[in-house]
């Protein structure tokens, strides 16, 4: 039986509901084989990030050569990095191994409002990660410091998702979960074409952890060979319903239920 490898290169949560934690039990339930590289280790819990200590950026290296050399991945994606310098490690690091299907989740902020990404890293991110990623997947706010463009409305998240192509990316997914109203929509821009995709918006503070499955999601569909616009319904199907389904633990924002079945592979 074979068995695709997904890799994460991300943040640990202790809280258990986001980054490296979430990404594997995403992998897990997607059937993909999850491997790892720890960017953070972060104290948290569903109320807020109380301390984050970054991993030195030669470790960090050093856990991504382990993994490729004996575990290659067929998909990966990127999550915290926390600082400009590791920003620039992971990518001189990723165009030496030349790694395929790579998803660039810009994390920035945390559910809580914590920030994750030392002030002005963003730029090292346009300039360093975006030229190298498959697929980059910020929400408003992420996409609004990456083109250095308000984005407070769909007309915005496409002009947002069609800059961030200009910057480099192959492919954008320009998340909607925080604009108004009942329905959340999202922008799929693969280069050529926009893609919207349309759920009824769930009333709930389970939201810890979204863009992380989401991403991880989208890392295993690509890993199991389908095309990104599949991957990326499927990924935004499981959120849905991982949010639906939120057993609804902690006092604050609550992780997502990643026991929810995976969209099988068509």
């Amino acid at each position: 039986m074979t068995i695709p490898v997904a890799l994460t290169i991300a943040g640990s949560d202790s809280g258990g509901g986001a980054g490296i934690q979430a990404d594997l039990k995403t992998f897990h339930a997607f059937g993909v084989y999850g491997t790892s590289a720890i960017t953070a280790i972060t104290a948290q819990n569903t109320r807020g990030v109380k301390a984050v200590h970054p991993i030195p950026e030669q470790m960090v290296r050093t856990q991504i050569r382990a993994v490729v050399e004996d575990l290659p991945p067929a998909a990966f994606k990127t999550g915290m990095l926390a600082s400009r310098g590791l920003v620039r490690t992971l990518a001189d690091t990723l165009r030496a191994q030349e790694l395929p299907n790579y998803v660039l989740d810009p994390v920035m902020v945390s559910s809580s409002g914590d920030r994750l990404l030392d002030t002005g890293a963003e730029e090292a991110v346009v300039i360093e990660l975006l030229p190298l990623c498959t697929l980059v997947t910020p929400n408003l706010s992420e996409a609004a410091l990456l083109t250095g463009a308000p984005v407070t409305e769909e007309a915005d998240m496409e002009r947002a998702a069609a800059r961030l192509i200009e910057l480099g990316a192959r492919a954008a997914l320009v998340k909607g979960g925080h604009l108004p109203g009942n329905e959340i929509v999202d922008v799929l821009h693969d280069g050529r074409e926009l893609q919207r995709f349309r759920h009824t918006r769930i009333e709930t503070s389970s939201t810890h952890g979204t863009g992380c499955t989401l991403s991880a999601a989208v890392v295993a569909g690509l890993a199991h060979g389908r095309p990104l616009a599949v991957a990326v319904s499927d990924a935004l199907d499981f959120v849905h319903r991982a949010i639906a389904q939120a057993p609804e633990l902690g006092a604050g924002h609550g992780p997502l239920n990643h026991f929810v079945p995976a969209p099988p592979a068509g």
